[in-house]
């Protein structure tokens, strides 16, 4: 299996939801064997992962951390077979500038995974007045609402060419602007409170349960080198 790069944006505090997710999923992609790449700008974040890995010395082999950006990484000549980027693009400046880096780290053929959350009267209800201002999961100001991102946005982006001279991710969209799943996918998750989980919604939910949270995948074409 080839190299994974994994880019995660986690709060300070280990004990948020989000961080929480983030460090089970770099561990569980370490464990099916996969040589996980787990990146954050943060150094403090990047220190609460290492000292969560640190747990389980099985995971070392697989499972490395580095305190950088995909902006950074783009001027390596690795290249990753997964890029992954959990709640990180709803937070950054530049959306586009940050796609295409992170666009640019996935080999052709390979895939890249997006989590974030789209733009819409139920979301800023669920992150920002709900999550932030009422129950104070997380700290009053970590969400910006200007910076949610649509799914047909994203969907969008990735219907033209990435660079001069290269081709579409995605050539062609079907009823309500979805894209066929073999080249991309939409789906929501929601979380459910009296589990204390997050699960992913069935895709006959596609598209109003992605009017909050949300999971995009899309495949780099062959082709584009």
């Amino acid at each position: 299996m080839g190299a994974w790069f994994f880019d995660v944006m986690m709060t300070a505090d280990d004990d948020d939801g989000m961080a929480r997710h983030a460090i089970h999923i770099q561990q569980s992609l370490a464990r099916l064997g996969a040589n996980t790449l787990a990146v954050d700008a943060s150094a403090e974040n990047v220190g609460v992962a290492s000292r969560h890995a640190a747990a389980d010395p099985g995971l070392l082999a697989a499972l490395a951390f580095r305190h950088a950006s995909a902006e950074v990484l783009v001027q390596e000549a690795k290249r990753f077979d997964i890029v992954c980027s959990m709640e990180v693009v709803e937070h950054v400046d530049n959306p586009a500038a940050f796609l295409r880096s992170c666009a640019e780290l996935v080999k052709p053929g390979g895939h890249l995974f997006l989590s974030t959350i789209a733009r819409t009267p139920l979301s800023y209800l669920l992150t920002i007045v709900a999550a932030e201002k009422v129950f104070r999961l997380v700290e009053p100001g970590t969400h910006t609402f200007s910076k949610f991102v649509n799914p047909e946005e994203l969907v969008g982006f990735f219907a033209k060419p990435l660079a001069q001279g290269a081709c579409p991710w995605i050539s062609r969209t079907y009823s309500h602007g979805l894209p066929t799943r073999t080249e991309a996918e939409v789906r929501g998750i929601v979380y459910v409170p009296w589990r204390g989980d997050w699960v992913l919604a069935p895709r006959a939910t596609t598209p109003w349960s992605t009017q909050a949270n949300y999971l995009f995948w899309v495949r780099r074409p062959k082709d584009d080198v």
